[in-house]
């Protein structure tokens, strides 16, 4: 059976499970290794990682709070990706066999938040609009630590001046060819038309957070303005 319209332009093909009715109830998921860690990493970095926990706080301020059962769902991916956010259903899909590691866990938790953070403040028109799309991935990338120094050394990728820029408009762009049906001369011409501005919009963060630290200082300021608010 051939692929529809959906699945050929939106990215669904990715994400099998997210085909109408094959998604397997909670009893069933129970009972695969995959799901079961993916749940406890997934439960972990929402309790520990400063990155998802100011996401969190930030999406509860702003009238979208984030359940676990509700919002995030674990499920067998295509080999390419490590998670998806579903504007349709405002899920965020955790790719349990592409995930095995507590700290790639954390990453992309961060980035689909980022995605979905989007989704509650502004009116991202996600399927029409190609710079809205553009604009959130270049703020996922440059605000999950997807480019930290770190997960560059991982990959063997080092550079001097704007080497975390380049990483990030880098990582954007393969980001809308995976999910959006169109060429690599469109995509980068969209990248670089929105750049500036997105890669300058640190919501909810107030700051690239560079390095685990650089996030706990961030939610650490979160929180403490908050309770300022609070008692004005």
């Amino acid at each position: 059976m051939g692929q529809t319209k959906q699945e050929e332009e939106y990215g669904y093909n990715l994400f099998p499970e997210r085909k109408t009715g094959t998604l397997r109830s909670s009893i069933e998921k129970s009972l695969f290794t995959f799901n079961h860690k993916c749940q406890v990493m997934l439960q972990f970095a929402m309790e520990t990682s400063p990155y998802a926990k100011l996401l969190l706080s930030a999406m509860k301020s702003s009238g979208c709070k984030v359940f676990k059962d509700r919002h995030f769902s674990c499920e067998d991916c295509d080999g390419t990706v490590s998670g998806g956010f579903d504007a349709t259903s405002s899920q965020i899909v955790l790719c349990q066999n592409n995930i095995h590691q507590q700290s790639h866990m954390n990453r992309v938790v961060t980035h689909e938040l980022i995605h979905a953070f989007d989704h509650c403040r502004a009116h991202v028109d996600w399927f029409n609009n190609y710079r809205h799309l553009a604009c959130s991935e270049i703020r996922a990338a440059n605000l999950s630590g997807d480019c930290s120094f770190t997960n560059e050394a991982t990959r063997f990728n080092f550079g001097l001046k704007q080497h975390h820029q380049e990483c990030v408009r880098g990582r954007a762009l393969r980001s809308i060819l995976a999910v959006r049906n169109i060429s690599r001369k469109e995509a980068e011409k969209i990248v670089d038309e929105v750049f500036d501005t997105c890669f300058n919009d640190h919501a909810p963060f107030g700051r690239i957070p560079h390095s685990k630290k650089d996030a706990k200082f961030a939610y650490r300021d979160y929180e403490s303005r908050d309770r300022y608010y609070a008692n004005l």
